[in-house]
């Protein structure tokens, strides 16, 4: 790893981007939430009345109809949401002293095998 050029550092307390995004601009977080949190009027899939429901709750309503089609990656969304994701195991035996328990947690270099 080579080491920083000192002649082309930062000043000490001189910003590297002095134009940088302006001191009281939300976040992506913080815009994306209060555009989740909008409210329109749509018809209920349920009762089948006009209710207002916000983008968010709307959006858990496609989840649950595609899942009510039999889509099962949407209910499997679902469970996940209400139960969290089990964590997957697997029991190795070995010709040592006791047992082993590994557990894989899928991560971007290591996803579950799908049938």
């Amino acid at each position: 790893m080579a080491f920083p050029n000192i002649d082309t550092q930062f000043e000490k307390g001189v910003s590297g981007n002095p134009n940088g995004r302006p001191k009281g601009v939300p976040n992506s977080k913080t815009r994306l939430l209060r555009l989740l949190e909008l409210v329109t009027k749509v018809r209920n899939p349920v009762t089948g009345e006009d209710e207002e429901f916000s983008i968010a709750e709307q959006l858990d309503m496609q989840i649950i109809a595609k899942a009510r089609k039999g889509d099962l990656k949407a209910y499997e969304i679902l469970l996940d949401r209400l139960e969290g994701r089990p964590k997957q195991t697997t029991d190795i035996t070995a010709d040592i002293k006791g047992s082993v328990q590994i557990t894989i947690e899928p991560d971007a270099d290591c996803q579950p095998i799908k049938d």
